[in-house]
């Protein structure tokens, strides 16, 4: 291994090994403090140089430019990872070293981002760089659960004037053939994603003894409710800006079946069809409704007076949230269910893939990752980025990390690994994005 790579490897591997499990339910804080005294270990002069400003929930960094006139950049990641059940090949938390890679939770979500900004800002302050405006550093706790850290941030921003001309967060990765057919290595760099709420659905009824059931019971309703919501289209379908063009991009390396994503808007029904049949990019196209937690009575032998589910939905942009919100109350009100709203999620809106945030990411990585093909994208899931739209103007969602299916699938599951040769060009991308802000 290469002298500057078994260094990156190290760095990461404390922070791996530095335990940082969120949970909604019970709150941890002193080894948040113990990850940030890590933190100001491993990256003492950029911590040195610019101090911390600490919250409940996060820290930020401000590394001052030399005009003071100019907007401020904001680079951000997160420090907290969740749970790491089951049969891991090795110890989750041990950041082993092995194949090529550096194993353990958080690699991919989100400590590696994490280092290989940090690690980027570190190495430049030791060589006397100096960026020509404010680059600020935001890391929160609670990505994975609540999001109240990034939330406080962003109004501590707000309130004291502060408003970025672009930020870089997680978001997607380099990886090869995202669609069947495309061909070649894409870094899908995320331009928005869409809102998560949580919301609960109460049927309700005089309850009883199961030896007499009465028809349509709390349960009964529910279940007809929930593979109704799986099996109809009650939430529209659209192909967005940014996924149009991502699809046009795509359509380059696809030969002849590239044809029809190449102009999408002019085949909006055939494609809504055939990504459909995939819920990878099905979910591209229109809300989803997932249910994922359900109560009925404590006895076998009881009918509940009152039964439960809860879905969690990810509204799209042309739908949102207001849209979204009725088309499952109305289908809820079908079967005498009442919808409750347990958590109404944050809409983010949609970088412009022809903006100077965008086209920066594009020429970092043409020069770190020459071939690969930059493309928009929509991120399904959420992140911390959700809550900066009040202060900043253009929000990227990207990691520079090259990322197989298996990788993919290892985030929040099992054996979470990142590619040892990602690390150096991980920090290579970050140095010129400080460099050409």
């Amino acid at each position: 291994m290469e002298q500057r790579t078994e260094r990156y490897a190290a760095t990461l591997a404390e922070m791996i090994r530095h335990e940082t499990v969120s949970r909604a339910a019970e709150t941890e804080p002193g080894k948040f403090k113990e990850f940030r005294s890590l933190l100001k270990e491993l990256f003492p002069a950029l911590f040195g140089l610019c101090g911390m400003i600490e919250f409940e929930n996060g820290f930020v960094l401000r590394w001052k430019g030399r005009d003071e006139n100019k907007a401020p950049v904001l680079f951000m990641n997160h420090h907290d990872v969740v749970e790491a059940g089951g049969n891991w090949k090795t110890d989750p938390f041990s950041g082993a070293v092995k194949e090529g890679r550096i194993w353990g939770r958080g690699t991919l979500d989100d400590k590696g981002g994490l280092w290989a900004m940090l690690q980027a800002a570190e190495e430049m302050i030791e060589e006397g760089f100096v960026p020509g405006g404010d680059i600020w550093f935001s890391s929160s706790s609670t990505e994975e659960t609540t999001g109240k850290g990034a939330e406080e941030i962003a109004r501590w921003f707000e309130s004291n004037g502060v408003r970025f001309r672009m930020s870089f967060d997680e978001g997607g990765f380099i990886v090869d053939e995202p669609v069947p057919g495309a061909k070649g290595s894409f870094a899908l760099i995320g331009v928005g994603e869409k809102g998560c709420a949580d919301l609960r659905f109460v049927a309700r009824s005089n309850g009883g003894h199961s030896s007499m059931p009465e028809k349509n019971s709390p349960l009964v309703r529910l279940g007809k409710f929930m593979a109704e919501a799986d099996e109809s289209l009650i939430f529209t379908c659209e192909i967005n800006p940014a996924v149009c063009e991502m699809l046009r991009r795509f359509s380059a390396r696809m030969g002849e079946a590239g044809a029809l994503f190449a102009h999408p808007e002019d085949n909006r029904e055939t494609l809504c069809q055939i990504l459909s049949a995939s819920p990878k990019t099905a979910a591209l196209l229109r809300t989803t409704l997932a249910f994922t937690m359900a109560h009925g009575s404590e006895g076998t032998n009881v009918i509940p007076a009152e039964a439960w589910v809860v879905g969690n939905m990810r509204f799209s942009h042309h739908q949102g949230q207001k849209g979204s919100f009725e088309a499952v109350r109305m289908l809820a009100e079908k079967y005498g269910i009442e919808m409750q709203v347990l958590d109404p999620g944050t809409p983010s809106g949609l970088t412009n893939h022809d903006g100077t945030a965008f086209r920066l990411t594009e020429d970092a990585l043409a020069a770190v990752f020459p071939g690969i093909i930059p493309t928009p994208y929509l991120l399904t899931g959420a992140s911390d980025s959700r809550f900066f739209d009040g202060v900043c103007d253009q929000c990227i969602r990207f990691l520079p990390f090259l990322v197989d299916d298996s990788q993919a699938a290892s985030i929040h599951g099992l054996n979470e690994n990142l590619n040892l040769d990602s690390l150096a060009p991980a920090v290579d991308f970050y140095k010129l994005l400080m460099k050409a802000e």
